[in-house]
């Protein structure tokens, strides 16, 4: 699965390989909607999602994630995530602080998840 034909970022959403499911980085689609509990991370696990069931999977697949953040402040809101879609055992998990990301998004999550060929039946 790739990207949309943006020739200026190429890149592959989503790669199966040895039985897991490689996401790149997931940018939020859009700013938080203005009277809701959408924020930046919320948006991010959205597009996680969304990828992962293009491949016959759910966030429960999720063996890793990896979220890069130009605020380390949303490190508290990366862990109130983490806590509130995986009971234990749940994946394994960085939180990387980092100077830009691209869209000038705040935030961007990858992600590795098991792959179960036979979701897709």
């Amino acid at each position: 699965m790739s990207a949309d034909d943006d020739h200026d970022h190429p890149y592959s959403e989503a790669v199966i390989a040895g039985g897991l499911v490689f996401l790149s980085g997931c940018l939020p689609d859009n700013l938080p909607s203005p009277g809701t509990d959408q924020t930046p991370l919320s948006l991010a696990m959205d597009v996680v999602e969304r990828r992962l069931k293009l491949v016959g999977g759910s966030l429960e697949d999720i063996v890793k994630l990896t979220y890069f953040v130009t605020d380390m402040s949303l490190r508290e809101g990366a862990n109130q995530q983490y806590l509130d879609l995986w009971d234990e055992p749940r994946p394994a998990r960085t939180v990387i602080g980092v100077a830009s990301l691209p869209r000038n998004s705040s935030v961007e999550i990858d992600a590795i998840a098991r792959y179960r060929e036979s979701k897709l039946s």
